[in-house]
């Protein structure tokens, strides 16, 4: 497995000594591995003290892109990791917020019942509620605000 680890910073460009640091192309290792749903490697990053609410060139932090990976496991080991949940990017969008609008029903049920703020407004006073994009999400949204 380690191995399989190590083949993966290189393949990124990541520095195996300086994990909170860029690659060339300015991405950094946790959210990579979270965009692409690489438990295994964010284990391996948390283990070396990786910083878990690291932001990308958008603000957005490594719960997002695992949301946009529709990794459970993922959401589940950032959260239990101290990324923070209710982190808002540059246009005031959460992780919760950008499910809801991409239709990710399971990922909001996993962010809703670990915690996550139903009603944080983005810039435009837009809820995850005002942004769901299927009926499930509209409806599972709407029963946990009452």
């Amino acid at each position: 497995m380690l191995v399989d680890i190590n083949n993966w910073f290189r393949e990124y460009g990541i520095n195996e000594l300086e994990l909170n640091c860029l690659n060339y192309k300015g991405e950094s290792a946790l959210i990579l591995a979270s965009q692409q749903g690489r438990e295994d490697i964010l284990h391996y990053l948390a283990a070396h003290g990786v910083d878990m609410n690291r932001l990308d060139q958008y603000g957005n932090n490594a719960l997002w892109a695992a949301c946009y990976a529709e990794s459970e496991a993922c959401c589940r080991f950032l959260i239990e990791n101290g990324c923070f949940i209710n982190h808002q990017n540059l246009t005031g969008n959460t992780a919760l917020t950008y499910a809801a609008s991409c239709g990710k029903d399971h990922i909001v049920q996993l962010l809703v019942m670990s915690g996550a703020d139903l009603f944080l407004e983005n810039q435009e006073g837009m809820t995850a509620i005002d942004l769901a994009t299927t009926l499930p999400t509209l409806k599972f949204l709407r029963a946990a605000t009452r």
